[in-house]
């Protein structure tokens, strides 16, 4: 029987929930005995104090995880062995799907609707997946000579860091751990420091599924300490992070800087999506459009943020944006029927309402939504906006927003639309809409990004890679081909006589 907004508000009330670390299998507070406030940006209802832990914490949980790996008892297993335990984790999510969506949507205000149906899904879907597939990964005999044998094996790094986001903090950090651990590494987690709650309990759940204790550890804190120090750290063999394209250059100066760990980049993006008079039913392509620009309150990556329309349909196009946007009224988040939630703090509210001032100042005109709303409630909400007469040298139309902002660039023709969308620093996703075959294939060829989606947007499966060109990141999440990040080739040549 699915939960009313009465029983989530009574759920979130008698919820308790842990804001500790986890280091060798224990729930610790951080050396220095420090915490920091957390609040929920639903109402600013006060969360759990988070433990503020220090270079000296990540030391120890490094340490942990390195006696474990050398001890083997994860990475000396059988793939059959981290199957079972990491397919019991899986099950376990699914089996308190309520609870752990209840601390995502507290601690992140996205909907609870999105919480349950979406994240825990994914999160573990994913675990399922990798836990699946490591048995099923085979090694190689090189095709040598006869008198001799190459067998070309994949063996875990070791001690591997991932630092993620805020905004699927859940699913962000399951897209690394979970092949990480299938590989049989060891595992630093960092979560964002706005929304750290789902991770600790990640970690409990590893424990009760089976994964020894040091073999994953979270340590909470800011980015600057607990961020800074895996990356810096000697004894870890890769750091994996995903967030904005900066902090990303940060962490590989942080590689060079200390003993040229592996790394693995997944950042930011302007999406360029492309409606071109070619696709019939233009009202679909706006509705579809619209709604994957304002999923997650637009706190999302790969975010569609740059509505690219050929001139003739400029004005049908953006009739339906704003029919879309008006249904997307920010609403309690713990109310299944609310389909736009807060965003993740007040700073990060301001900062998305000083780009839409930016974008008006500069020249763009904005036809619905763009205020902050529900203050009374005390949470962080902005009304999801759509802007036109939006050129694509403009701030709004540079830089990564991450809110429910909408930029609709015209254009004359499926050349310049081209030329647009490949005009940013970035690369993760982008799409064309087009009933033409030949015009699909020359627009998804041409543009360089990690991710085309063709009369579709943010469609999404496991058995597919994630990852951007150019300074949208390095390496890929999801897919067999995440694992190449969390191995080592080894090449051991037999000679025969």
């Amino acid at each position: 029987m699915e939960r009313t907004s009465g029983d989530w508000q009574d759920a979130a009330t008698a919820i308790t929930f842990s804001g500790q670390s986890v280091i060798d299998g224990k729930s610790v507070d951080g050396l220095s005995g420090k915490t920091f406030a957390s609040k929920s940006p639903i109402d600013g209802r006060h969360l759990p104090d988070v433990a503020l832990c220090d270079a000296g914490d990540v030391d120890r949980a490094v340490a942990s995880g390195r006696r474990a790996f050398e001890a083997g008892v994860w990475s000396g297993t059988t793939p059959a062995d981290r199957k079972r335990v990491m397919r019991c984790l899986a099950n376990l999510i699914r089996t308190q799907r309520d609870e752990v969506a209840l601390l995502e949507t507290l601690d992140m205000g996205k909907p609870i609707g999105d919480s349950t149906s979406i994240d825990v899904r994914a999160v573990a879907n994913c675990f399922d997946y990798y836990g699946a597939a490591i048995d099923k990964i085979y090694d190689e005999i090189a095709p040598t000579a006869r008198n001799a044998i190459a067998l070309v094996t994949r063996e875990p790094l070791g001690v591997v860091a991932a630092v993620v986001p805020r905004n699927f903090s859940m699913l962000m950090a399951t897209w690394k751990v979970a092949p990480a651990l299938a590989a049989g590494n060891s595992v630093v987690l960092k979560p964002a420091e706005q929304s750290s709650l789902t991770a600790i309990r990640l970690v409990e759940l590893a424990l009760e599924a089976g994964v020894p204790p040091r073999v994953f550890n979270v340590v909470t804190g800011t980015g600057p300490d607990v961020g800074r120090a895996p990356g810096l750290h000697m004894d870890v063999n890769g750091i994996f992070f995903t967030g904005s394209t900066p902090v990303g250059r940060i962490f590989m100066e942080y590689s060079a800087r200390s003993n040229l760990k592996k790394i693995g980049l997944e950042l930011g993006g302007k999406s360029p999506n492309i409606i071109l008079s070619s696709y019939r039913d233009t009202a679909h392509a706006a509705r579809t459009s619209a709604h994957s620009a304002f999923f997650n309150q637009g706190e999302m990556c790969t975010c569609p943020s740059r509505l690219i329309v050929e001139r003739t349909i400029h004005h049908e196009v953006v009739e339906t944006l704003l029919e879309v946007a008006r249904d997307y009224a920010p609403g309690d988040p713990l109310d299944p029927s609310t389909s736009m939630g807060a965003l993740v703090d007040h700073r990060h509210t301001k900062r998305g309402v000083d780009f839409i001032r930016t974008a008006e100042r500069d020249g763009a005109t904005i036809r619905t939504g763009g205020r902050q709303v529900r203050e009374d409630t005390g949470g962080c909400y902005v009304e999801p906006v759509v802007l036109t007469d939006v050129t694509n040298d403009m701030t709004i139309a540079r830089e990564e927003v991450f809110g429910p902002v909408l930029s609709v660039i015209a254009v004359d023709d499926v050349d310049e639309a081209v030329r647009v969308a490949n005009d940013t620093p970035f690369g993760l996703a982008s799409a064309v809409w087009t009933d033409d075959l030949t015009t699909a294939h020359k627009v998804s060829a041409g543009i360089r990004a990690g991710l085309v989606y063709v009369n579709c947007y943010d469609c999404d499966d496991l058995t597919v890679p994630f990852g951007g060109f150019k300074q949208s990141g390095i390496g890929r999440d999801k897919s067999l081909h995440a694992l190449d990040k969390y191995t080592e080739l080894k090449t051991t040549w037999i000679a025969l006589g």
